[in-house]
């Protein structure tokens, strides 16, 4: 089975910063723990021959992905993928979190988290992020029983691929922690989840 291992750009803020929420229209790049955190990705995965790389345009996806493939003899082209691009939070963007709770409430973000189910003023399309996993997993298959394929995004997008596969593990967490992976493998009859949120 062909296997992708799903990964979170790392931070793109450092303790003592005040976090926002830092979707589409922000092209931060990562901090410098969210550089320790490629860091600690690229070590770990340091003896697995990825078949395929992909990442979204932003800078903190790209930087994680390039830190995860530098220093190989053999590694693929690092291809842009639209769909994993972060979400757009419209009026939420760069918003405190105590700030977009007081516009939508804590009601709203509890449903995103569980469910992905965008609250109001968000710009996202659950049926096209899904159609989209949809089909890397399938052009992921067409790449033989024995690829590896990198795969680094955000969490806004990463949450709709549990929604596609045919098995999770249970308690599965939507939310997919900075410089955390999860694994999930695939052939001709589907996919499943091995394992989510983890981190070296």
């Amino acid at each position: 089975m062909a296997r992708l291992i799903i990964v979170r750009h790392g931070n793109t803020f450092d303790t003592g910063d005040t976090p926002t929420r830092v979707g589409a229209h922000t092209d931060m790049p990562l901090s410098t723990s969210g550089t320790r955190q490629a860091a600690a990705l690229a070590t770990h995965f340091r003896d697995t021959g990825f078949t395929a790389a992909f990442c979204s345009p932003l800078l903190r996806t790209r930087q994680t992905a390039r830190s995860i493939l530098a220093g190989r003899a053999v590694a693929p082209a690092l291809l842009i993928l639209p769909f994993l691009t972060e979400i757009d939070y419209g009026p939420d963007e760069n918003q405190t979190e105590d700030a977009v709770i007081a516009r939508i409430g804590a009601e709203a973000i509890n449903a995103w988290d569980a469910n992905a189910t965008p609250p109001p003023g968000w710009h996202v399309d659950p049926a096209a992020l899904r159609a989209a996993w949809t089909g890397l997993l399938a052009r992921a298959a067409e790449l033989g029983s024995d690829a590896d394929i990198l795969v680094v995004t955000s969490n806004g997008i990463a949450r709709f691929l549990p929604d596609v596969v045919n098995d999770v593990p249970v308690g599965l967490e939507r939310k997919l922690k900075t410089g955390a992976w999860g694994t999930v493998v695939v052939d001709r009859s589907g996919a499943r989840i091995l394992d989510w949120n983890v981190r070296p």
